[in-house]
Formats: C-alpha cells, sequence, structure tokens
C-alpha cells in the first residue's frame, strides 16, 4: 500500500539578521540555512498494517505524513502510495486517503457538524445511497447523533476529534494516517478513539499509520513500530523486538501479609515498596520465573502476585537515552 525508498526532503529557512539595518538589508541580499527533516529513509507498510509512527519532536514525523498525503514535494526519493506518486497523482490519491491532524480540524468552524460533512461529501463526490450507509455507521460507531447539529467551536476537544476522524472516514478510504489522533483527550475519549481505531483496522482491513507521543496508544494499538531520529529511521520492528532487545527484564509485584518486610533475591533486583506492595525486575532470560517465585513464597507469606512488562515509554525513554535522542 505505501513504499517509501530513500525519501529526502530539506527545508531553507532564512537567516534574520538582528537590527534596522539587518532587515533592511535582509531585503535584498538574505542568508539562508538547509534543515533536514528527511534523510534518505524507506520503509513498505502492507495493506492492513496498523503501524506506529514515532520520534521525538522534529524528527519529521508529519513532515513524512504530508509527503505521503501529498501536501508537500519532496526534495528527492521515490515514494508511491497504492501505486501513485501522490503529489503527482493528487485527485486520485487524497480519494483514497484519510488524514487527521490532531492539532488542526477539517470541519468548518461555525457550521453545525452535519453541514460540514455535506460539503465532504460534494467534495469527495460521494454517492447519496453509500453517504447515508456510511454515515449511519460512523454516527454509531463513534456516537455523534447528539454532535451533528452542534456548532464545531461549540464542542470539546474529544467530541470534535471524533467528528473530525469520522469526517476522514467519510468518503471509505483504503489509508488512515492519524497524526496525534488523541492529542489533549480525556481517559474516556482516548479509550473510545482507541476502540474505534482498532474496530477499523481489523473489519475493514483499513491500512493505518499512527503518528503519536502516547505510548499508550503505541502498546494498546500497534504491532509494528517505526522509530524516527534526526530524520531517519532508527528502527523498524515488532513491540515484542523492542522488549526483547531493549529492555528484556520482567517486573515482579507481590502483595505481602505483612507491610514491615523486605524481599531480597540474589537473582532479582529491588525497584521499590509501597506498604504491602514489592516491586522486584529481573531477566526471564537467565533467571526461571517458577524458580523465583518458589523461593520467595518459601520465605515470605504472600497475599498475591503477578508479572507484567515494563510500560513501554521505559522502553522507548531508555531507546532515547542510550541514543541521545
Amino acid at each position: 500500500m505505501i513504499s517509501v525508498k530513500a525519501l529526502w526532503k530539506e527545508f531553507y529557512i532564512a537567516k534574520r539578521k538582528q537590527g534596522l539595518l539587518g532587515s533592511l538589508a535582509s531585503l535584498f541580499s538574505r542568508e539562508h540555512h538547509v534543515k533536514t527533516a528527511l534523510d534518505h529513509i524507506s520503509f513498505n507498510i502492507d495493506e492492513g498494517e496498523l503501524v506506529g509512527y514515532i520520534g521525538p519532536n522534529g524528527a519529521g514525523k508529519s513532515t513524512t505524513v504530508k509527503i505521503l498525503s501529498g501536501i508537500l514535494v519532496p526534495t528527492g526519493g521515490s515514494v508511491k502510495v497504492m501505486g501513485k506518486t501522490p503529489w503527482e497523482h493528487r485527485i486520485e490519491t487524497v480519494s483514497q486517503l484519510g488524514v487527521v491532524f490532531g492539532q488542526r480540524t477539517q470541519l468548518w468552524w461555525d457550521l453545525p457538524v452535519i453541514e460540514s460533512f455535506e460539503l465532504l461529501k460534494d467534495i469527495y463526490h460521494i454517492r447519496e445511497d453509500h453517504y447515508k450507509s456510511v454515515l449511519t455507521s460512523l454516527v454509531d460507531t463513534l456516537q455523534l447523533s447528539k454532535l451533528l447539529h452542534v456548532p464545531v467551536r461549540q464542542l470539546s476537544l474529544g467530541q470534535r476529534m471524533r467528528c473530525d476522524i469520522a469526517a476522514s472516514l467519510l468518503h471509505s478510504p483504503k489509508i488512515l494516517f492519524l497524526d496525534e489522533p488523541t492529542i489533549g483527550l480525556d481517559a474516556v475519549s482516548k479509550l473510545a478513539v482507541r476502540d474505534f481505531i482498532r474496530h477499523l483496522n481489523k473489519e475493514h482491513k483499513t491500512t493505518i499509520l499512527l503518528t503519536t507521543h502516547d505510548m499508550d496508544d503505541i502498546e494498546s494499538l500497534c504491532s509494528r513500530v517505526l522509530i524516527l531520529n534526526e530524520g531517519q529511521i532508527f528502527l523498524d520492528g515488532s513491540l515484542e523486538t523492542l522488549r526483547k532487545d531493549l529492555l528484556p527484564e520482567r517486573r515482579l509485584i507481590i502483595d505481602l501479609l505483612n507491610e514491615y518486610e523486605t524481599i531480597t533475591d540474589p537473582e532479582a533486583v529491588f525497584i521499590k515498596q509501597e506498604g504491602h506492595r514489592v516491586w522486584l525486575s529481573f531477566n526471564p532470560n537467565t533467571t526461571s520465573t517458577p524458580e523465583l517465585i518458589r523461593r520467595i513464597t518459601l520465605q515470605h507469606a504472600i497475599r498475591d502476585l503477578y508479572i507484567e512488562n515494563p510500560p513501554i515509554e521505559e522502553i522507548i525513554a531508555k531507546l532515547y537515552r542510550d541514543v541521545n535522542l
């Protein structure tokens, strides 16, 4: 569905001189410096994949999405979206794309939501019967029935985001680009948006590229992640590969009957203790999990215990520290 080869994008940024004389001089002669936003990156995304695209601010994530959408023209490289170059075949490409920018809306600010939907129906030349069918499905799934006749400017951020997602899907695109779709949302709205994205990917086989700083979104939705750093693909793999290669440890959380006890074990590292609860970490590649549990239960009175992976935020934070992202 998406093929990117040696994609390269530079921006020329004007240098401003200080003072009145400097401003006047810039009118006649202006110096520039070059900012490389993308540095010969390559990747492929197959039909039906849900891929997380992550990296620090300024890494080039939004620039990539804009090039894939045909909004920007790259300095060099090859991009094919469903076999077409997006900036050369904008109408054909955009008709199969849905794009949601979390900090920008595609809805008309002073119009009721339903009127924005009607305008988008005409822009995309959607057949009336298809439009009604898709709209009914989106309204039910995203719970929009009470919002359709409310002006966009009166919606909360979570409500507007749900309406923006619906607007991007009215023409039934095969590919969906989501750029920070849950930014600023409350917990309930985030869960609703995640559930819908998951449903869309599984039930309709929509190919989704998700750009976000929210690692809960990545862990909840994505089986594969692309990590971008200074315009280059630093890592392309599954979350399991990330865990195994970067932070293979697991956490053993123990609830003691006696909160004043302490737990030590030669093959586990003490993390912290809060009242009755103790956190230990261990490497499952070198430590037998059943043996570790057996030793601890023989030495201490245990109310409950369980094992979990470290949060994905810790893995990404370790990656950023190790490579100075």
